[in-house]
């Protein structure tokens, strides 16, 4: 599959703290996944899958990157990607396919692997018709959690691409440059899936899984910033922004020869 997820060494000035997590708990009934549903699995253009969170009948919230072909750096039409709401061996209870969608403007496919292009790592998608389904209800969102909170994420992987998996304690170790640094277990595939609170009783949408990374040789997760960009990107959708641009061709002057054994258009 498409490796989606950025695999990231990073060093952090931050004192991290180490805190004990829950195991990932597989949602592969009904039961289990009960409440989960929101979140989807979002396959790309049968290159690969993200994680994906419904906050809206019509908006699913996602990571950045999962809109580029990590081969070519250029942006995939968002019209060849599909939106599962909990989807589970083999079904999901709503498949939508996603009419417009934007990234935050400050982001950056081909920049630098660093803290910079992980806080902006975020995006809206728009779907083409709401999900109006009373079994799929969209996630709230709040503020970006403070360091050592509790939080949770449930998403689809590599190794668990048929049924979302719920961690529903790891902590956040550390804040830094606007990212955060959590202590949750993600895979490939993993990319855009929702960090939770719990805090107001009820799960959260906080935050975006951006990144793997070790620090001092632990794994750890890497989030998003969120309610401010989040604010901008459902402005831009308002507006009506986030069609798909596709990249223009390379065009060739005629007569000019180029030895990089490529087929040109003439003009």
């Amino acid at each position: 599959m498409r490796r989606i997820l950025l695999s990231l060494a990073l060093v952090f000035s931050a004192s991290i703290s180490s805190a004990e997590g829950t195991a990932l708990t597989a949602l592969q009934t009904g039961d289990e996944s009960r409440g989960w549903e929101a979140v989807g699995r979002l396959d790309i253009d049968g290159r690969g899958f993200c994680t994906g969170a419904l906050i809206a009948p019509d908006l699913v919230l996602t990571a950045a990157h999962c809109l580029y072909d990590n081969t070519t750096g250029e942006r995939i039409d968002h019209g060849k990607i599909e939106f599962l709401a909990g989807w589970r061996n083999g079904r999901a209870s709503a498949y939508r396919w996603v009419k417009r969608a934007v990234t935050h403007p400050d982001f950056s496919y081909d920049g630098e692997i660093a803290a910079e292009r992980v806080r902006n790592d975020v995006a809206l998608l728009k779907l083409h018709h709401p999900i109006n389904n009373t079994s799929v209800v969209p996630f709230q969102t709040d503020r970006r959690p403070r360091k050592g909170q509790r939080i949770g994420v449930v998403s689809y992987a590599r190794d668990r691409a048929e049924a979302p998996s719920l961690q529903e304690v790891c902590d956040v170790k550390a804040r830094q440059q606007g990212v955060l640094i959590m202590s949750c277990d993600v895979n490939f595939g993993a990319s855009g899936a929702p960090v939770f609170s719990f805090e107001s009783g009820e799960p959260r949408v906080v935050s975006v899984v951006s990144a793997m990374a070790e620090v001092d040789g632990e794994k750890v997760s890497l989030g998003t910033q969120l309610q401010d960009p989040l604010e901008l990107l459902r402005s831009e959708l308002a507006a009506g922004k986030g069609a798909f641009q596709a990249p223009a061709p390379e065009m060739a002057v005629k007569g000019v020869r180029r030895n990089t054994g490529a087929k040109f258009a003439k003009p």
